[in-house]
């Protein structure tokens, strides 16, 4: 009898546990939630010159304005849209956006493309674009494998509406345009956040938009399921270190627009690239050791930025990002 109970405990309690680790997998797993965009306000900030950045809900935005019109890099969700379509039609005295550009395929960066492109006209050939023909939209700009994905199912996410699908690719490591009087290079960061991340430097104007290369509200965001790695986001900083030059006593000069977070400047990212660095080698260490990665966490070799970066519940927790370092270093 007291067999038969000791063998009923055990039964339950590993039901219990196998549960609560259902639970935590589920937890990880999960996309973030979204907020409640009727609460939303939108906020504008001007960057240098003619370069502004909107916050609001998902990835910052940011817009050049001048006389040909307006250049946005990434639209965030598609509720969004109409919020931030009135925020740079104040801002820019109603003048009709040109182009798009996507940083890379989340929906809290590229969620509002359909609705952000059918606000705007197109220049094709130096004419714009539906001014007698109709208005055909704005030119949706992005690395052709994030058209891809947009293209088809990936994962769980169902293939985007064709009005949001960018309408120009280029593949390899970088594309050009000139705008406003100023020239815009798209700069692909292969194997970062993603595998079609995107960094878009006006050059006139001085100002880097980074998308989730950079970020300074967490630890970074690696999707290993669409190409992320932990050396991908290091190249990515180093590239922006390169570009970026200070004013005095290294701050100011190039400005750095994160894709979630404040304005930034080489300093800033010098800093983040350092911490991010500093972790991958630690992993990296304890990996060759031979340690497992449920030894790693433990360890705790971020435990020092916690405070800053860390998190314990959400999207993106600390455990998420060892665990992708782990991964991306060839952890089993």
């Amino acid at each position: 009898m007291r067999a038969r109970l000791l063998r009923s405990r055990r039964v339950v309690i590993a039901a219990t546990m196998a549960a609560a680790v259902v639970s935590v997998l589920a937890a990880q797993q999960a996309p973030p939630a979204q907020p409640n965009f009727d609460a939303v306000t939108v906020r504008s900030f001007k960057v240098q010159d003619h370069v502004f950045m909107l916050a609001g809900a998902g990835g910052n935005i940011t817009a050049q304005i001048g006389n040909d019109g307006v250049l946005v890099v990434d639209t965030q969700f598609a509720q969004m849209a109409d919020k931030l379509l009135a925020e740079i039609a104040r801002l820019s005295g109603n003048k009709p956006i040109r182009y798009i550009i996507d940083t890379h395929v989340h929906p809290d960066h590229v969620g509002g493309n359909e609705r952000f492109r059918r606000a705007g006209r197109a220049i094709v050939a130096g004419n714009v674009a539906g001014d007698v023909r109709g208005n055909e939209g704005a030119t949706v700009i992005a690395h052709e494998t994030v058209a891809a994905r947009m293209s088809q199912q990936d994962g769980t996410t169902p293939p985007a509406p064709g009005g949001a699908i960018p309408t120009d690719t280029f593949f390899g490591e970088s594309d050009e345009v000139f705008f406003n009087g100023e020239a815009v290079q798209l700069i692909h960061q292969p194997a970062a956040h993603t595998d079609g991340d995107v960094m878009v430097f006006f050059r006139k104007s001085d100002v880097i938009a980074t998308g989730d290369v950079y970020v300074n509200t967490s630890y970074p965001v690696i999707d290993t399921a669409r190409g992320g790695t932990i050396d991908g986001i290091i190249a990515g900083l180093n590239h922006i270190i390169e570009i970026t030059v200070p004013r005095d006593k290294q701050e100011g000069g190039t400005m750095v627009i994160p894709g979630h977070g404040r304005i930034a400047d080489e300093a800033d990212v010098v800093e983040y690239r350092d911490m991010v660095t500093i972790i991958r080698d630690r992993v990296r260490d304890m990996t060759k050791k031979g340690m497992t990665l449920q030894q790693i966490k433990a360890a705790g070799p971020t435990s020092d930025y916690d405070g800053r970066y860390g998190a314990t519940s959400g999207f993106w927790t600390t455990d998420n990002f060892v665990e992708a370092v782990y991964r991306t270093l060839g952890g089993k």
